[in-house]
């Protein structure tokens, strides 16, 4: 019987379930370092010409990159990136670094510190400001009638270059890309009407069928955030594939979607895991901090996680949840208790909070879910959860709903993998 080391917010735990299979990525090793594949992505774009034929001296050049919930290497590569575009005679004061808060919270000093790494106090940074008129500009609208705004510096810029990472999403398929500018640096409007494609017409109802993770073909939410971010015209892409340890594996640059679509297959063949049959109990992990560094981020584990089981299973879910929720509407949606009543308020004022929101209870009520963070026992319970003081009590409460012989599974990086069951 193996010990499987679970990391916890900022700590490692330790976890020992008779016959469990841990359900780990596919083994990778980063084949130089983090450095030099930016400088041979840089060299080799797809589908797009290099930067030294994009950019001009003079030209004012933005680079959109995450905030600090979504760790994408940029300390390694705005450097690299950076003194690329100094070498095609971008100057210094000629970049600003926007953060694609999306509706976030802004960063502080610190959380831009550890977002840019040596480039802290260099260059100019940004936060995104979904909510402030002044800071935004409209563009039009999509073929589906969503009106468009981002952010002005974003939209004004002779450049834009976008960054990110690229992860499986629980509803857009695939997080990077395009979503680094729709959600990342567009208006609250614009979030909320481009995720609203996650529904079904309400004369059907429920969630669209394809509006799910590692789903792009015929997925709403993609294409209609694709379409809006396209109307930024950005230039140049740039995205890693992490490790879950945080390495750097791969960095892919070039056009906006073709990029992105490449870093979505080496996702989809390192962190897909096939089962031959559902468990019963899945212990998961977020993957520790950042990633579960608010329960809207930890979501994200739960929504992979349950994949893993069998319908009623019970699911054991790792999140610190330093930072509460992760959006001050977010708990208010769990008002509603009955799905039906949630989703038709959400049908008539829709946030991506409440879809959350939704989602979750959604899980709670189809899977037994017991969590381990430092929420209260009276918001777990809002949630549709059991609260567990820790692991240990999460595995004696899980007991007594499970077969005497449990088929079980434990994810350490559940912000990461995405078990398949193939019967």
């Amino acid at each position: 019987m193996s010990v499987v080391q679970l990391k916890y917010g900022q700590e490692t735990l330790s976890c020992t379930v008779p016959g469990a299979r841990v359900l780990r990525p596919r083994p990778a090793t980063p084949q130089a370092a983090p450095d030099e594949l930016v400088r041979a992505a840089l060299a080799r774009p797809i589908d797009a010409p290099p930067l030294e034929a994009l950019v001009k001296p003079g030209e004012q050049v933005v680079i959109v990159t995450s905030d600090i919930t979504r760790y994408t290497g940029s300390e390694h590569y705005l450097p690299v990136l950076v003194e690329h575009l100094n070498a095609c005679g971008v100057a210094d004061a000629d970049l600003t670094l926007v953060v694609a808060l999306g509706i976030h919270r802004a960063q502080s000093e610190a959380e831009h510190r550890k977002i840019m790494g040596p480039l802290h106090g260099r260059i100019k940074v940004v936060d995104h400001d979904c909510d402030n008129p002044a800071e935004l500009v409209t563009l039009g609208e999509t073929r589906g009638g969503i009106p468009v705004s981002v952010n002005r510096r974003v939209a004004e810029a002779d450049r834009v270059i976008v960054t990110g990472t690229v992860g499986f999403h629980y509803f857009a398929g695939f997080g990077g890309g395009r979503k680094g500018l729709v959600p990342g640096v567009a208006s609250r409007a614009t979030c909320m009407a481009t995720h609203f494609g996650v529904f079904n017409p309400p004369e059907i109802g429920g969630k669209h069928p394809r509006a799910v993770t590692g789903v792009l073909d015929g997925n709403p939410v993609h294409e209609a955030i694709l379409e809006a971010a396209r109307m930024i015209a950005p230039d140049f892409l740039l995205n890693t594939v992490l490790a879950p340890d945080k390495e750097m594996l791969a960095v892919f640059c070039g056009e906006l979607e073709a990029a992105h679509l490449a870093g979505c297959d080496l996702c989809r063949d390192l962190y897909q895991v096939a089962l031959d049959e559902p468990a019963d109990l899945a212990v998961v992990s977020c993957g520790g901090y950042p990633k579960d560094i608010n329960f809207i981020q930890a979501h994200k584990a739960l929504d992979y996680g349950v994949r893993a089981l069998r319908p009623g299973g019970t699911l054991i879910l790792l999140a610190a949840c330093a930072d509460g929720f992760g959006n001050k509407t977010f708990f208010d949606w769990f008002r509603y208790q009955d799905l039906h009543e949630f989703e038709t308020a959400l049908r008539r004022n829709y946030e991506i909070n409440g879809q959350t929101a939704h989602a979750t209870l959604t899980k709670a009520r189809n899977f037994r879910v017991i969590l381990v963070s430092e929420l209260s026992a009276a918001q777990t319970a809002a949630m549709g959860m059991e609260k567990a003081a820790d692991l240990d009590a999460a595995l004696t409460l899980a007991q007594p709903g499970l077969p005497p012989a449990p088929r079980a599974v434990i994810i350490p990086d559940g912000g990461s993998v995405l078990p398949h069951c193939r019967g």
